[in-house]
């Protein structure tokens, strides 16, 4: 019997967090010093995401996402990979990271199994990166792509979060990368995840107002951006789109396999594509299928909403499969409808390194 929540969605989505420890520390996610980190033994095992992973399929997941945090910096990692790969049931297994050492990891986890992978990147400029990311450096990140490559990990897609006057400048050249290369960008809206009205006159009226995304970095000083700073940095999707068509010409409808959230596009000719994730300007809840795993055990059905169940405690405490199925049952059916964050929804109990991305 599949997963299908009060709204009729088939929910066959898990992403899990294999740890919230990053080595990076980019200005819209967390501050310079970092979040809190859980302790090593409140952090799943491997044997531990492993069965949780088995039962989901079971239920009817067939696509999960590995995230982090920074999920290469798991010794284990490619270990959880091998496991999953080979549940039956499981159609697609992806992972998403900064790249950063994947030129060391990338062929040891095709090996193990895995077949697709997402790359954050928001710069292709050296200095600017290292603002934006305050961690790695570009030519490795750049290196860890083509190791994914060159070992047959793909589609590659890599995930850009659009700021206005940081990076919106670059769109035009990160498409440009598609015409040659089977790459797959997707340029996300920046989305904080602690959305609060109160400290501002509003979204409309800030992000109109636009500003300099540099100036709005370097004010940080350590710290992360605040809502007021990134809702004077966001741009839209149709925005985005339209900087890119001046310099490219239109752009046709596209498909990539498992796109996900992304409306997608293709530079006519071009061997791969530009997408567009709009969950600010045009929220995409309506088609959400997916629940959030933690790296310490809990389960969630929204990366926007508050509400997660343990299952650690109970797992831990020696609950059978059955047991740990109806808890998973559970959550799905209190999956909410939609986000509210332009109504000025706050979510105020985890960063977004500690609950995955």
């Amino acid at each position: 019997m599949p997963l299908i929540d009060p709204f009729n969605r088939n929910i066959d989505y898990l992403r899990i967090s294999v740890t919230d420890r990053c080595n990076f520390r980019c200005v819209y996610c967390m501050p310079q010093e970092g979040f809190p980190v859980a302790e090593k033994s409140e952090l799943l095992t491997a044997d531990e995401f492993i069965r949780l992973a088995t039962i989901a399929v079971d239920l009817g997941i067939t696509k999960i996402r590995l995230t982090g945090g920074e999920p290469l910096v798991r010794k284990d990692l490619e270990v959880i990979v091998g496991a999953i790969a080979k549940l039956p049931g499981l159609t697609d297994l992806s992972l998403t990271t900064n790249g950063y050492i994947l030129d060391e990891k990338a062929e040891g986890l095709a090996r193990a199994g895995l077949t697709r992978i997402n790359i954050s990147l928001d710069t292709l400029r050296p200095d600017k990166f290292k603002e934006i990311a305050r961690g790695g450096d570009l030519p490795r990140v750049l290196a860890g792509i083509r190791a994914a490559s060159d070992h047959g990990i793909g589609p590659i897609k890599i995930n850009c979060v659009a700021m206005k006057g940081l990076n919106d400048d670059e769109a035009a050249d990160f498409a440009a990368w598609t015409k040659d290369e089977d790459i797959h960008f997707r340029f996300i809206e920046l989305m904080p995840i602690r959305w609060n009205l109160d400290e501002t006159s509003g979204f409309d009226s800030l992000s109109a107002h636009g500003g300099n995304g540099l100036i709005q970095l370097r004010q940080t000083q350590g710290s992360m951006l605040s809502d007021a700073q990134m809702r004077r940095m966001y741009i839209s999707a149709e925005e985005l789109r339209n900087r890119i068509e001046s310099v490219h010409g239109p752009m046709e409808p596209a498909m990539v396999k498992t796109n996900g959230p992304a409306r997608t596009f293709r530079i006519p000719g071009a061997k791969g594509t530009v997408g567009f994730i709009s969950q600010i300007s045009s929220d995409l809840c309506a088609q959400c299928n997916r629940i959030r795993l933690t790296s310490d055990g809990f389960l969630r059905p929204c990366l926007m909403s508050d509400g997660e169940l343990d299952l650690k405690s109970v797992m831990r405490g020696g609950a059978s499969d059955e047991e740990l199925a109806a808890l998973i049952r559970h959550v799905v059916d209190h999956k909410p409808e939609r986000h509210y964050l332009a109504q000025g929804q706050k979510v105020t109990g985890r960063g977004m390194s500690q609950i995955g991305g």
